[in-house]
């Protein structure tokens, strides 16, 4: 398996992912804003980008940084 693209630590379970937050009047490039819920595992995918959300302080967070 390979891993995320990138991933992003948040501090709360419910996040929204557009795929273009981080890049400057970047909306048309990215996808339609969905809501992840981040389960008992600790992270969650979005279905899109692949952009993997971890939740700090949860199980899958090991350290994990922002991008690769």
């Amino acid at each position: 398996m390979l891993p995320p693209p990138e991933s992003v630590r948040v501090s709360t379970a419910r996040v929204a992912c557009d795929g273009a937050s981080d890049i400057p009047g970047g909306a048309a490039l990215g996808h339609p804003r969905v809501w992840i819920e981040i389960d008992e595992k600790g992270y969650a995918d979005c279905g899109y980008c692949d952009r993997r959300f971890i939740l700090i302080g949860g199980p899958a967070d090991k350290g994990a940084g922002s991008g690769h």
